[in-house]
């Protein structure tokens, strides 16, 4: 099964809410940069959370068959970044997140916020998307 890059990088951003993550946003490159065409960036609070977050988001893009070309930071936690070619997910312990600040360095991106929908409709951990 083959899911286009806003659909994954929107489905990584609602597995990350399953774990728990903070401050999901998906940072649209588009015309920025050959790099990708998404970012997905959250963070956790530990560098077990952050392995936690990571580990269930690739769990669950495997279920549907899509496999990262890499994966970098599992071992200490406080930056993990999985390849997915046009999507490049950054979990990212908080402090880390912080230090490095890819939302500033990506300013010019349209950004796509994506909160919980705690609104009983759509049932826990549906993803509320605004761009």
């Amino acid at each position: 099964m083959s899911l286009k890059s806003r659909e994954l990088a929107l489905t990584a951003a609602e597995a990350a809410f399953n774990k728990k993550a903070q401050d999901v946003i998906i940072l649209e490159l588009g015309d920025l940069t050959v790099i990708a065409d998404y970012f997905v960036i959250c963070s956790g609070e530990s560098t077990t959370q952050v392995r936690t977050v990571a580990e269930f988001i690739e769990h669950e893009l495997s279920r549907k068959g899509i496999t990262p070309i890499g994966r970098e930071g599992v071992r200490h936690g406080h930056w993990v970044l999985l390849d997915y070619g046009d999507v490049i997910i950054h979990v990212f312990e908080k402090e880390t997140r912080e230090y490095y600040g890819l939302e500033k360095l990506w300013m010019d991106a349209r950004t796509i916020e994506v909160h919980e929908d705690t609104s009983g409709m759509g049932g826990k951990n549906k993803r509320a998307v605004h761009s």
